[in-house]
């Protein structure tokens, strides 16, 4: 008798133990569930397009939170839905925004945003060339708009061959390159 109460001690202390990780389980998923789709999304890079301030095998974390409260400014590095191909994300550089206009000199490889060429360290000094695409110059950005270009301007297909992006396909901010660990640095 004693060894058959002592079974059904230990029964209780099973299913117990079992719905406790259940729990935690579904807790953790739930948590990765809503920080990914609402805090930041980890991604991989994979092409130059962003080089040399991401290189290819390069992951980047991209925060959602700051394009709650604001949308992208010219400078920042933003995710966002690829016009192309649906369910890919592409990471750019955004160079302007609505009732902005981009020009392209294809003589002096400057982009110009209201008629001022940009200084942009970032390229690294490669020039900046119209595409063969549907985009005329100059170009005024429309309002709710984005101009996106990769930082290495002779290795991105970028608004210059899609043109510019709606502001609500953007997914968010690149905000961290953490891999590998000698490039882990802040995004600005």
């Amino acid at each position: 008798m004693d060894s058959g109460q002592h079974a059904d001690r230990q029964s209780p202390g099973i299913l117990r133990t079992f719905l406790s990780l259940l729990v935690m389980v579904a807790f953790v998923f739930g948590l990765s569930w809503v920080l990914r789709t609402y805090v930041f999304q980890a991604y991989e890079i994979p092409s130059g397009s962003m080089e040399e301030t991401i290189m290819v095998g390069g992951m980047v974390f991209s925060e959602k939170v700051s394009y709650y409260f604001r949308d992208p400014e010219p400078g920042d590095i933003v995710t966002f839905q690829d016009p192309e191909i649906p369910g890919r994300v592409l990471i750019k550089r955004c160079i302007a925004v609505g009732g902005q206009t981009v020009d392209i000199n294809d003589e002096d490889g400057l982009v110009y945003v209201d008629g001022v060429a940009l200084s942009e360290p970032y390229t690294r000094g490669l020039p900046s060339y119209t595409l063969a695409s549907d985009v005329s110059y100059p170009y005024t950005v429309p309002e709710g708009y984005l101009w996106m270009m990769g930082d290495n301007r002779t290795n991105s297909q970028d608004s210059r061959f899609f043109g510019a992006i709606p502001v609500s396909s953007v997914t968010g901010r690149g905000a961290l390159v953490y891999w590998p660990l000698n490039d882990f640095s802040l995004l600005d």
